[in-house]
């Protein structure tokens, strides 16, 4: 019998992302369940304390959009059944803990950068969603890219 059924890959769309495919794969595999990923974008009101002067909407669309088409890349990359490819609007531990509680998601995966000093007091996305979640939670660290 499978550990997890429904397993949740919450990502950030960065380059470190990347490094969570073949680990969210080799895990999704193992128990045959089934993966979905999210992307959480936070309103640019948020940003900008609610109070902006300007509509926002038509950038938020492409923010939506752009995201919308770099999740479809990652989810034919990762070479293994991507259930559900969702880009949702909120605040990111929110939406994830939503979703996950609305799917009855048994394991949610986020990387996390194993932040120091101010980050760490500060907290993280990670952090977040692992304290929140009422399942569990993988969060793999992830590394920046250096470059040569």
């Amino acid at each position: 019998m499978s550990t997890y059924k429904k397993i949740l890959l919450a990502l950030d769309l960065s380059e470190e992302s990347e490094q969570l495919k073949e680990k969210a794969k080799s895990i999704a595999e193992a128990n045959q369940a089934e993966l979905s990923l999210i992307h959480v974008i936070e309103p640019l009101s948020f940003a900008y304390g609610g109070d902006v002067p300007v509509d926002l909407s038509t950038i938020q669309d492409q923010l939506d959009a752009h995201a919308g088409q770099k999740l479809e890349n990652y989810a034919k990359e990762i070479n293994y059944p991507v259930a559900q490819q969702l880009v949702i609007t909120g605040h990111t531990e929110t939406e994830i803990h939503r979703v996950a509680d609305e799917n009855d998601v048994d394991l949610i995966i986020v990387g996390s950068h194993g932040r120091h000093g101010l980050s760490l007091l500060l907290g993280s996305t990670a952090n977040g969603v692992l304290h929140g979640a009422h399942c569990d939670v993988l969060a793999v660290r992830v590394h920046e890219e250096q470059e040569a």
